[in-house]
């Protein structure tokens, strides 16, 4: 799960006794849904054992009313051209979110109602999720090849991969996949070639940014 056994051994031990901050407990539970190891590891600590393994296989997904949508989309006057790409558009985003694992799905559609998206840079967007937790809680959208400007931490940084991948100073990281940062870490996660990325980010610091970034974020804090 994390970059460390000892790591591991503290979340699960904090999550069977009830500890857990929310915002890692939506972690710890969609990395369950993502990892058949995760939700042994969540019975083993005696906790929602009977849901996650009466739930092994993701429940079939229909992608129907999002034909309809599509179908609909395509019946549009071609003179009304914006219109329909913006449709397009929205129709393709509600796609994106209806693949996400639960728990995350349904916390997604609540955040896309409200803010949505947030333009954070070349190929990045990211949409913060109301967890009720001291910690910031953001969904990363990643294009490939794109990435999160240079940082480091004042905290604790997890970043879970839940579609895509990306790789950074540490390693790569695929669906499933929990990187761990602390402050002593510098790095840059940039997405891997084919499918967009798509990263649960839990942050219990703030972020700081190096090069000319760094610099405008300095004078403006």
């Amino acid at each position: 799960m994390g970059n460390s056994q000892a790591a591991r051994d503290e979340f699960f031990g904090a999550y069977a006794s009830g500890q857990l901050d929310p915002a890692l407990e939506l972690l710890i539970e969609t990395q369950a849904a993502l990892r058949p190891e995760t939700r042994q590891d969540i019975a083993a600590a005696d906790t929602l054992a009977g849901f996650f393994f009466e739930h092994e296989k993701p429940a079939p997904m229909s992608f129907k009313a999002v034909d309809r949508a599509l179908a609909a989309i395509d019946m549009l006057p071609t003179s009304n051209r914006e219109a329909k790409s913006a449709a397009v558009k929205a129709g393709q985003a509600v796609d994106e979110i209806i693949r996400l694992p639960e728990p995350l799905r349904d916390r997604v559609f609540a955040a896309a109602a409200g803010q949505g998206w947030k333009f954070a840079g070349p190929g990045l967007k990211v949409m913060s999720l109301d967890i009720e937790s001291t910690a910031e809680v953001e969904l990363l959208r990643i294009e490939p090849g794109c990435g999160a400007p240079r940082h480091t931490h004042t905290g604790p940084e997890y970043t879970l991969v839940v579609a895509g991948g990306f790789t950074d100073e540490s390693g790569s990281y695929g669906p499933g996949d929990l990187s761990i940062a602390g402050p002593e870490i510098e790095h840059r996660p940039i997405a891997d070639a084919g499918e967009v990325c798509f990263a649960l980010a839990v942050r219990e610091g703030e972020l700081e940014f190096k090069g000319a970034l760094g610099f405008l974020q300095k004078i403006f804090a």
